[in-house]
């Protein structure tokens, strides 16, 4: 936790929380914390400064806080990602908080299992844990957007017009010949496809939405590790 991240139900006054949770946890067990020590601190979708501890015991610490600067700012990229395993889904959500994605589309695809879409990890409870994590750890408070998209063809043909407008529209495809740009100044669109990538039909119907294929190269990455790659690629 590179963030103590807070929440609007955690102040008792307009300048003091009250923490007794997993965070009080941390700073007992990781940091090690003592009264007088400055942490960095953040309330959730708004500023960010310093928390300085006042109290601290086993049940609760007390902490005053003073927010004055803005959270880092976000990678100017929509992320369309076919619904990946839950456990995998977990870490990409953590990942994609971290690096500074802030709309995310889960989206169907023909190798995506119907039993995903049963997982409890898609509880909207369950998302937000895992991108609070995400933040924590990349020292953000601006909270990503998720949205669950059950059905391929509408979203493609009826949604994603309006999403990849004024945006360069990219498809991360293991066999296609163009490769991956780098250092890209504006905004994207990004689509990834599920474990052995988007079959023809949808690579076809993302191209036929303004999607260019590009490529990593030779080697296939799971989903996991072509989310960094890509971004880091990109935006570096």
């Amino acid at each position: 936790m590179n963030l103590l991240l807070l929440e609007p139900g955690d102040f008792i006054s307009a300048k003091r929380v009250r923490l007794s949770d997993r965070r009080l946890k941390h700073m007992l067990d990781i940091h090690q914390a003592k009264p007088g020590d400055r942490l960095k601190a953040g309330l959730l979708n708004s500023q960010m400064g310093t928390a300085t501890l006042l109290s601290l015991s086993a049940d609760s610490a007390e902490l005053e806080i003073s927010l004055t600067s803005a959270p880092p700012p976000p990678l100017p990229v929509t992320l369309i990602l076919a619904l990946p395993r839950p456990k995998m889904l977990r870490r990409i959500l953590q990942t994609i908080a971290t690096m500074g994605v802030k709309q995310l589309y889960l989206i169907n695809s023909w190798r995506v299992e119907k039993s995903y879409w049963q997982s409890p990890w898609l509880s909207p409870p369950a998302i937000r844990e895992q991108l609070i994590l995400g933040l924590e750890q990349g020292g953000d408070t601006l909270l990503p957007e998720v949205s669950l998209v059950p059905l391929f063809k509408p979203f493609v043909e009826e949604k994603l017009p309006a999403i990849t407008a004024d945006s360069l529209a990219l498809v991360a495809h293991p066999y296609g010949n163009t490769a991956c740009p780098t250092t890209i100044n504006g905004a994207v669109t990004l689509a990834i496809g599920p474990e052995g990538g988007f079959i023809d039909y949808e690579i076809q119907k993302l191209r036929e939405a303004g999607f260019a294929p590009v490529s990593l190269g030779k080697r296939i990455l799971r989903v996991e590790t072509a989310i960094p790659a890509i971004l880091g690629r990109m935006f570096h």
